[in-house]
């Protein structure tokens, strides 16, 4: 555990040494271990992240662009602290590696040793050294590339002079990829001549497969990352695909919407012609600003999944954990659920919180869901409730039948509803198919040792799956499978921070990058609100203000979970400059809590820059 004091930018009253990493090992080095003590003369980037969380996973892109632009003076360590147990698992971890093409050195922390040794508090923290070996930045959450770029710029300088600085290759050692068909595929639907439309997401490519799931009727991509409308198509990490209804897709020229997952877009595509066109989106990630109006000039946040339900296509927005609503005939694009607070919270579409939504299924009278970070099925009813079906909360999960009320899943990212009205849960991290009966609230297991499950379809009286890390389709359940699974209950291993029972400050630390000011032309330009699970915990202090600090009132209770989301906007600080550069910066944090009378009576959590 360290503390730093920092003033502005870089310029520091303690310097304090970056501890070495301690964990399980390396991945992306060419089998050598690394040090840190050997990087002196680099920059070096920490990224601690899980490979579950979709914020992690915003970062790994907006870093794709600094590691280039500082190939040789900057090295990028992903640290992997996990906080599913199946992310512990070291094949899982390079499977991971693999399907989101990280292209840095990764170290394995599955005890969280290191995590702890930084004090971190979310996924994902970034923490910059510099070339002598001392921490000079912190940043939780996304949105830091052009304060890192700044920090990164003057650090060059410095060294330079200094004569500290070295430039040229760092550790990073390309794994072999092995070449297949399919490359972690994640969902799959049914089309009308009986074809399996699959979202080849590592291909960047939408597959067309016979019902026997492995011959290859056409491919609708070339396997490369991009963004492409036309005939020649380009995608980036496709994942949910809807089709719409007939009457609908012959007025607006497509058939099928995709959720092209990394370029934050849908896609319609025309499966006559093969043509792709992009029908809502602006390929930007939404942070801030509207979300209702013309679809093309909305952005979106990391579409997961889509499904046609009532009068639209509902989106799970799994980056900011809401749903969205696309009207392909008005051309419009709107919030249907959700506030952007990640929780598990029941109530009118409006108020209620998701987490990461990543599997969507419909009938007339409901629409299900399952979200992943809370490993959770709901569902939502004609009359615009959300209702948990199965799920606790965010750090309960594990693999458990029975009683709807104590059964347990683990990181589900695909849901259908089978011929019988019975609902088929892809629960991923289990490797396993789930059924849950709305009837009798029964939760059962029909198949297990698959690879990451994360999509279903039900095609000729069968039940597809799509096995992702397996890289295939698979019909793992035959008539009558069906089994009682009384498995272990887990929790995150994220240890809690102990806090006193009454008044407690609550501070976001929030530095902008060098040469930036807050910005406040157009109102204030901070913002922080705080919720509690359970809602009892905050005594006072709950509700949204513009400082980022605030004094909170806690009821002495065992524990909970703060929620805490917290956005600035920052802009060049400089008048000479016509058009500055501005940036929203946004956290959401879930912080377990334990009330302790020795405990703490001032909670930092740092967004940008370093805590006194």
């Amino acid at each position: 555990m360290f503390t730093v004091t920092v003033t502005n930018s870089i310029k520091r009253k303690a310097r304090v040494r970056a501890p070495e990493l301690v964990g399980r090992g390396w991945l992306n080095t060419g089998g050598e271990d690394v040090q840190l003590k050997n990087l002196r003369g680099k920059i070096v980037l920490l990224d601690f992240w899980t490979f579950c969380c979709v914020n992690c996973l915003h970062v790994l892109d907006e870093l794709r662009p600094l590691e280039e632009e500082f190939a040789d003076v900057l090295v990028t360590i992903g640290v992997h602290s996990p906080k599913f147990v199946h992310e512990a698992d070291p094949a899982a971890l390079r499977a991971a590696v693999e399907r989101y093409e990280v292209r840095h050195p990764v170290f394995d922390d599955p005890e969280l040793t290191s995590w702890q040794n930084y004090a971190v508090k979310a996924w994902p923290t970034l923490v910059l050294v510099d070339p002598e070996g001392y921490v000079v930045h912190v940043a939780a959450g996304e949105g830091h590339a052009e304060a890192l770029r700044r920090v990164i710029g003057e650090l060059v300088e410095e060294h330079e002079s200094k004569g500290t600085l070295h430039r040229g290759d760092g550790p990073y050692v390309p794994p072999v990829s092995e070449a297949t068909e399919l490359r972690f595929p994640a969902k799959a639907v049914v089309t009308s001549d009986g074809t399996l439309l699959v979202a080849d997401t590592r291909n960047h490519s939408v597959v067309e497969l016979a019902a026997d799931g492995e011959t290859v009727i056409r491919r609708i991509g070339d396997r490369t990352r991009g963004r492409r409308d036309g005939l020649k198509p380009a995608f980036a990490e496709p994942s949910g695909i809807a089709l719409l209804p007939k009457d609908v897709a012959a007025q607006v020229g497509y058939d099928a919407v995709v959720a092209d997952t990394v370029n934050h877009l849908l896609r319609g595509l025309n499966l006559s012609t093969g043509e792709v066109t992009t029908v809502a989106g602006t390929g930007e990630q939404w942070r801030d600003g509207p979300v209702d109006g013309p679809a093309r000039e909305i952005d979106l946040s990391s579409p997961w999944d889509v499904v046609w339900w009532r009068d639209g296509v509902i989106v799970a927005m799994a980056g900011n954990h809401t749903l969205g609503h696309f009207d392909p005939l008005r051309d419009k694009v709107s919030r249907f659920a959700g506030t952007t607070v990640e929780g598990l919270y029941d109530a009118l579409v409006k108020d209620a919180f998701f987490a990461q939504t990543s599997g969507l299924a419909a009938t007339e009278e409901r629409l299900w869901l399952v979200d992943s970070e809370t490993s959770a099925l709901r569902w939502i009813d004609a009359d615009l409730t959300v209702h948990t079906a199965i799920g606790k909360g965010l750090f309960d999960f594990g693999h458990r039948d029975g009683d709807a009320e104590q059964a347990l899943l683990q990181h589900p990212l695909g849901v259908a509803v089978l011929q019988d009205g019975t609902v088929a849960i892809a629960d991923t991290y289990n490797g396993a198919i789930r059924r849950y009966d709305p009837e009798t609230r029964e939760v059962s297991t029909l198949a297990t040792g698959l690879a990451e499950p994360s999509g279903i379809a039900t095609i000729d009286g069968r039940i597809a799956v799509v096995v992702s890390a397996a890289h295939r389709i698979e019909f793992p359940i035959a008539p009558g499978d069906e089994q009682r699974i009384a498995g272990q209950a887990h929790q995150v291993k994220r240890p809690p921070t102990e806090l006193r029972p009454g008044v407690v400050e609550l501070v976001v630390v929030f530095q902008p990058p060098p040469g930036q000011k807050l910005d406040d032309r157009y109102g204030p330009s901070t913002r922080l609100e705080v919720t509690a699970s359970p809602p009892e915990l905050l005594v006072d202090g709950a509700g949204v203000t513009t400082e980022l600090s605030r004094k909170i009132t806690l009821a002495n209770i065992d524990n909970g979970v703060l929620h805490v989301v917290a956005q600035a906007a920052s802009c060049d600080d400089d008048l000479a400059v016509e058009h500055p550069v501005c940036r929203l910066t946004r956290q959401d944090w879930g912080v377990p809590v334990r009330m302790a009378d020795t405990g703490l009576r001032r909670l930092p959590l740092v967004m940008g820059g370093m805590d006194d």
